[in-house]
């Protein structure tokens, strides 16, 4: 068994906040001519993996991706910005929430329009891949103590689904 330090000081919502931007090239799209739904999964991931990284304090890997809901397409040319923070932490895990936003190419002067939001969990971990402590987030304002309480929710749907499935499976 390895032996971790104590849980470090919790960190403001504040400190977690990362934003990720990039221009969507032809590369990126599906048969149907928008970005390809995996392609902005992945930038999802890697805002939230950055998030989840800034906020433990080192390594930290997805457990899952709780819900993505793609509520707009995404062309060729527009500046997309994913933008993520540390919804909620237990001992070593952490919800992530991911909004992302796209500024159409042919019409910059428009407001960017929300083309996903996800909620991921990581867990941080130590060289060995064991799971650590991760240190408390700390909510700053009343959005991000309605994010704490909704992500608290979504864990207890998730920890319920798994007690049913295996329930289930042994009967």
């Amino acid at each position: 068994m390895t032996d971790h330090p104590a849980v470090p000081p919790g960190k403001p919502t504040s400190y977690s906040r990362v934003t990720l931007s990039r221009i969507m090239t032809a590369v990126d799209v599906n048969l149907y001519g928008t970005v390809h739904g995996g392609v902005l999964m992945k930038f999802v991931d890697d805002v939230a993996g950055a998030a989840a990284a800034r906020h433990s304090g080192g390594t930290a890997v997805t457990a899952s991706i709780d819900e993505i809901v793609f509520s707009e397409p995404v062309r060729v040319g527009d500046l997309v910005h994913a933008h993520a923070q540390i919804n909620w932490t237990g001992q070593t895990s952490m919800e992530v929430g991911v909004k992302v936003v796209a500024e159409r190419w042919d019409s910059a002067e428009e407001e960017p329009v929300r083309v996903a939001t996800a909620y991921l969990v990581f867990v941080g971990v130590d060289v060995g891949g064991t799971p650590r402590p991760v240190r408390p987030v700390l909510p700053e304002t009343p959005e991000d103590e309605r994010r704490f309480r909704e992500a608290e929710i979504r864990r207890a749907h998730r920890l319920a689904r798994r007690r049913a499935i295996q329930a289930h499976r042994a009967g």
